[in-house]
């Protein structure tokens, strides 16, 4: 063998030996033009440390994707997630941060379009009967209208930024049923917007697959961590009012963050 060959086998050896070992792994992230789009979910809104730039679009510095491209120092981070978001103000107001060279997108709607707030409010306002009977309309829209808005604004994405890897992010569960909550909603309403929030779950999964886009769940992160749980990532009824029924800063750190780590 000549020196050169051998020492091209050799580094080729030791750089095989050190990926192994962890040692030479260059962050594919760096690369990476990283948009991160939606509702408060991914806003952050509830973790606190909001930037003053963002208004009352609450974008945290706690928030999963301000925590990622911390992480990872991506080549371009664009950060337009917003309080309120319902799929068709993210695609009338969040999709101008992409372009064709974008290459990371995450995005989290939907809870909204199908009034989640106002299906939170009228649960712990009126009664079990009203609560119940407004979780599912909430769960009709899901089934019949939800799909149509979330295929245009996946169109969208994939339009702008053809070469993206999209994530989609769902919700969790809210409660942790027969746990230790004694006062506040029946199991009766916590088991309904627990169900509706599979449903919703499911929806995003299935339109996020037909888009050629990556769902990535939430639930699994957040079981043990409900609401009623005794160690919540969520607030209940809080004041301020908007943070109620959001993920906690260790809900972004420890529940939203690694399911986005997991696929981006």
């Amino acid at each position: 063998m000549s020196m050169r060959s051998f020492g091209t086998s050799l580094a080729v050896f030791v750089l095989g030996a050190a990926t192994v070992l962890g040692l030479a792994q260059p962050a594919a992230a760096a690369g990476d033009n990283y948009v991160a789009l939606g509702d408060s979910y991914s806003s952050g809104v509830g973790a606190g440390s909001y930037t003053s730039e963002s208004g009352d679009c609450k974008r945290s510095t706690q928030a999963y994707p301000s925590l990622w491209a911390a992480a990872n120092a991506p080549a371009s981070f664009r950060f337009v997630a917003c309080s309120g978001a319902t799929t068709s103000s993210v695609s009338s107001g969040q999709l101008g941060a992409l372009t064709s060279s974008t290459t990371l997108v995450s995005v989290t709607a939907g809870g909204n379009d199908v009034g989640f707030a106002d299906v939170m409010q009228t649960c712990v306002l009126q009664s079990e009967a009203t609560c119940v009977s407004r979780v599912g309309t909430a769960v009709s829209q899901m089934r019949n209208s939800l799909p149509g808005r979330l295929d245009s604004l996946y169109a969208g994405i994939r339009s702008r930024s053809p070469r993206a890897h999209v994530v989609v992010l769902g919700y969790p569960r809210f409660y942790r049923l027969s746990g230790s909550c004694i006062a506040g909603l029946s199991e009766t309403e916590r088991g309904a917007i627990n169900d509706a929030s599979v449903v919703l779950n499911d929806v995003l999964a299935k339109r996020a697959a037909d888009a050629g886009f990556t769902f990535s769940g939430v639930a699994d992160e957040f079981t043990g961590h409900e609401l009623c749980s005794g160690d919540a990532w969520l607030h209940s009824v809080t004041f301020p009012i908007g943070n109620s029924y959001h993920p906690k800063a260790v809900g972004q750190s420890n529940g939203y963050l690694p399911a986005f780590r997991s696929v981006a």
